[in-house]
């Protein structure tokens, strides 16, 4: 063959190779692979399959979509609002009664009683844009999804109306059909009534706290005047306490509820409702002291904190009072029941009494007496005192955890200087000596030289950050716990003196934190509430304590070695079992000012506090003797001696 037909076989051949490329490629991969390549599927066949996948979907949400819309027409508007009913909280048994709250004062006015202004501080407060917006306000929603994400929380998503249909027609389900009849609901109202007959219904079914419902009924409790006798600034602080009408009254948090009577201000100047220069000129209102609008006597204020702990998980106060909830506690019936009559029995009236017994296999409160008088009153076992040598038992865990050894021996003269006393020498009681001392003597005997020397060795800052892992609030009042004051010398710090009591807790943090010794250094939250069902019957909420580590196990049991000295008798006859147990007496001179006992088994950790007043002063030994009461399987025994002081 020529060279010219060569040229011409292979000219011939390649464009064949380039343009058909697929078989030689599938021979290339059944080399490699052993497989023959397949064919790819034509892309109109996908195209196909995704119209046919999307006409299916189309259809389904177009159904779904006419479903919900003739459900919608046809979920009546009831005619009248749904009248409220009271809630029962129940022992721990779920059968018998402990308290009844709610329903106590309502009164309804029509709207044109309500001052204008007092109408509009509503609105700053709750809904700006009620008289232009529908039922629902979108911009509302985004305003609070933004709030959330910066966390400023003032902001909430529910309109008048919506809020107005919550409270006065829909149980308290936490469901999205719940919501989605809200919403329904919402625009039915809307179509039926006027803005101001919405706004009048909504005035008179709010709840205001102090047992008020209706804006009538809460101007006489907090400035004990009819509503039409309102000025401007009374009614910022009407507007203020819709949103918490706990926590922003001002007789329980003055501060907090100074913070939104501003934010209502800004609200209606921004609205054009209120000239700056007028705003500029008014002040916060005084309100009258809060009368008992709830159960009387202890149980009293256990219905206290079971409306504050259900509106920590989402029940508000009103729900409680108007809802006809079914609360079940873990108040257990026997011990309350031991803890009244001891009090009674034993304590001689005028004096500030309080007892904290909590489980510590649940966190659970099982005895709570804060006051005889009922809700509303001070409430001494959630009050902040110092427990002196009744504090000693964490202290100890938290040094055990970081290292201390019980062998050591320390230095317990007396009087001992400090660097961070400002030269305030430190005395064991009755000026005691104890050269050589063991932990074990110092505790016995409460020499609080030692003790000091403990705490410097371990660091306070990790002393609080243990004891508050067990129980002890972080903060009381708004200001942290442990802690020295603003008018110490040095603010914000935490000296050794936290191993003498020196710093206030609360005696049912002090009870949460014996329950945690209790329990093997594990701290589970302290609760009241067992569960909540709605009138319905539904379970709107059930108690699952958390919990976490903090003590070690060794920690704790080589605490219950050193303070465990309380026999306890057991019915059976059983050899008794050394319970951790301690008591603190502070005084004044030869006057007690307070006593404190503190223990804890494997079943209850029991806290009592006796403090003066009523121009009394309590017996040194009544804290012992009202634990060994209440404290199932106890017997008497002798006060600890008098916490370390400044003087011999």
């Amino acid at each position: 063959m020529s060279r010219t037909g060569n040229a011409a076989s292979r000219s011939c051949r390649v464009p064949h190779v380039v343009d058909s490329p697929a078989p030689l490629v599938r021979r290339v991969l059944h080399a490699i692979t052993g497989r023959r390549g397949r064919r790819r599927r034509p892309v109109g066949r996908y195209i196909r399959w995704f119209r046919r996948a999307l006409a299916g979907f189309s259809a389904v949400v177009l159904a779904a979509g006419l479903v919900l819309v003739g459900w919608a027409i046809s979920l009546p508007l009831p005619a009248d609002p749904a009248q409220p009913q009271q809630s029962v909280l129940y022992y721990s048994d779920g059968r018998t009664v402990l308290a009844r709250v709610g329903v106590v004062d309502r009164i309804a006015v029509p709207l044109s009683r309500v001052p204008v202004p007092v109408r509009r501080a509503v609105l700053a407060a709750e809904d700006r844009s009620f008289y232009t917006h529908g039922a629902v306000s979108g911009r509302g929603i985004g305003r609070a999804l933004w709030s959330d994400v910066t966390g400023d929380g003032v902001e909430g998503a529910s309109t008048i109306t919506q809020q107005y249909v919550r409270n006065a027609y829909l149980t308290l389900d936490r469901t999205v059909s719940r919501k989605v009849r809200e919403i329904v609901l919402a625009e039915k109202l809307e179509r039926r009534y006027s803005k101001d007959q919405i706004l009048g219904r909504y005035l008179n079914t709010i709840y205001f706290g102090r047992g008020a419902y209706g804006i009538d009924a809460a101007a006489r409790a907090y400035f004990g005047v009819p509503v039409d006798e309102l000025d401007t600034a009374q009614g910022m602080v009407l507007a203020t306490v819709i949103k918490d009408p706990t926590n922003f009254d001002p007789a329980v948090d003055p501060a907090g509820a100074r913070n939104r009577w501003r934010y209502v201000r800004a609200g209606m100047v921004s609205q054009h409702w209120l000239g700056v220069n007028e705003a500029a000129r008014l002040r916060f209102p005084a309100t009258t002291a809060p009368a008992g609008t709830g159960p009387v006597g202890p149980a009293g204020l256990i219905a206290q904190q079971v409306e504050w702990e259900l509106e920590r998980h989402g029940i508000t106060a009103q729900q409680l009072r108007t809802g006809g909830l079914r609360v079940v506690t873990t108040i257990d019936r026997a011990t309350q029941q031991r803890t009244e009559t001891a009090v009674r029995q034993e304590a001689p009236a005028g004096l500030a009494v309080a007892v904290v017994s909590v489980d510590p296999r649940t966190g659970g409160i099982r005895a709570y007496h804060g006051n005889a008088k009922g809700f509303g009153y001070f409430d001494h076992a959630d009050a902040p005192a110092t427990p002196g040598a009744a504090f000693t038992p964490l202290v100890l865990a938290s040094a055990f955890q970081h290292g201390l050894d019980r062998d050591r021996l320390w230095d317990g003269r007396s009087p001992q200087q400090f660097p961070d006393r400002n030269g305030v020498p430190l005395y064991n009681p009755g000026n005691a000596q104890c050269p050589r001392c063991t932990i074990d003597d110092a505790v016995a005997h409460s020499y609080g030289t030692v003790l000091y020397r403990v705490a410097q060795a371990t660091d306070p800052v990790r002393i609080v950050h243990d004891v508050r892992a067990a129980g002890v609030a972080a903060s009381y009042a708004g200001r942290p716990s442990l802690v020295d004051g603003p008018d110490d010398p040095q603010p914000a710090l935490t000296r050794p003196a936290i191993a003498l009591g020196e710093y206030p807790v609360s005696p049912a943090d002090l009870a949460s934190g014996y329950a945690t010794l209790g329990n093997d250094g594990r701290a589970l939250a302290r609760h009241v509430v067992d569960s909540v069902r709605s009138s319905a019957g539904g379970t709107l909420y059930r108690a699952a304590p958390a919990g976490r580590r903090a003590f070690t196990a060794a920690a704790v049991q080589q605490t219950r070695d050193v303070t465990g000295r309380y026999p306890t008798t057991l019915a059976n006859g059983q050899a008794p079992e050394r319970v951790l147990y301690r008591t603190s007496v502070q005084q004044q001179g030869k006057r007690v000012r307070s006593g404190w006992a503190a223990g804890v088994d494997r079943g209850q950790a029991t806290v009592v506090l006796v403090a003066a007043g009523g121009g009394r002063s309590p017996a040194s030994d009544l804290a012992g003797r009202l634990w060994a009461r209440i404290q199932p399987g106890s017997a008497p025994v002798a006060p600890s001696p008098p916490a370390a002081s400044a003087a011999p």
